[in-house]
C-alpha cells in the first residue's frame, strides 16, 4: 500500500513572481503551455540555492519573457511572503512531490522596452502566447487555486496598475 504524506507536513517551495506593467499600467500575462484549459499567469519560478529573491525575479523574467534587467525599472515588492497550497489533484505530482505549494515574494517592475523585445520562445518555453491585460481581467482568467494570491498581489500593487 502506498505511503501517504500529510500535505501539512510538507514545506512551501521558495519562489518569486513578477508583475510586469507597461506604460499604461497593464500587466504582462502569459498563457501556460502545459495546461489544456487556457490559464494565464505572470512570470514566476523557484529561487535557486543561495540566490536573492530580486535576482531570482529578474532571472525568471528573462527566462520566461526574454526581457532583460536593463529593460525594466524596479517599483516595489511585497513586504511579506505570499503562500498558496496546491489542489489535491496536483499534490505529489509537481516539484517531485516535495512541496505542498509555494511561498512567493512578488516584485513589481515597469517595462521600458517595446513589445517586439518580448520573446517567449526559449529552450524551455512556459507560455504559448502573451498579452497586456488589466488586473481584474487577469484575476478572472486565473486558475482557481492561484486566484487568492493574485487578488492579494493586485491589492498591494493596485496604485501602480491601470
Amino acid at each position: 500500500m502506498p505511503m501517504t504524506v500529510d500535505p501539512q507536513t510538507l514545506p512551501y517551495r521558495p519562489c518569486v513572481g513578477v508583475v510586469l506593467i507597461n506604460a499604461a499600467g497593464l500587466i504582462f500575462a502569459g498563457q501556460r503551455l502545459d495546461n489544456p484549459v487556457p490559464a494565464w499567469q505572470m512570470p514566476q519560478g523557484g529561487i535557486d540555492d543561495g540566490e536573492k529573491p530580486r535576482a531570482a525575479a529578474l532571472r525568471e523574467l528573462w527566462e520566461e519573457t526574454g526581457v532583460t534587467a536593463d529593460l525594466v525599472e524596479f517599483i516595489a515588492k511585497t513586504d511579506d511572503w505570499v503562500t498558496y497550497d496546491l489542489p489535491p489533484e496536483l499534490l505529489g505530482k509537481v516539484w517531485g512531490g516535495k512541496y505542498r505549494g509555494q511561498r512567493q515574494k512578488w516584485f513589481l517592475f515597469r517595462y521600458l522596452g517595446t513589445d517586439a523585445q518580448v520573446n517567449i520562445t526559449s529552450d524551455h518555453p512556459e507560455f504559448s502566447k502573451w498579452r497586456w491585460i488589466g488586473a481584474d481581467e487577469l484575476i478572472a482568467s486565473m486558475v482557481p487555486f492561484k486566484r487568492k494570491v493574485y487578488e492579494e498581489i493586485v491589492a498591494v500593487f493596485r496604485p501602480h496598475l491601470a
